[in-house]
């Protein structure tokens, strides 16, 4: 499996579809075990088969949101 910081830091994972298509999921990295990873979104929380990762890092904090 990928190498994953510890839980609580920022991620982005990316994995693939049983199509075989490649996604991305980029938020708090919540646990990981060896059949799955859980990353919180901002779309929600997304479990990821370790099987499926292709690339996984730590990222930077999200900038700050904009105010109009």
């Amino acid at each position: 499996m990928i190498r994953l910081p510890a839980p609580g830091h920022r991620v982005v994972v990316r994995y693939l579809f049983e199509d075989g298509q490649a996604t991305d999921a980029l938020g708090t990295l919540v646990s990981v075990d060896a059949a799955e990873v859980v990353v919180e979104t901002r779309r929600g929380t997304v479990r990821i088969v370790g099987d499926t990762i292709i690339a996984a890092k730590e990222v930077p904090p999200a900038p700050p949101r904009r105010t109009v």
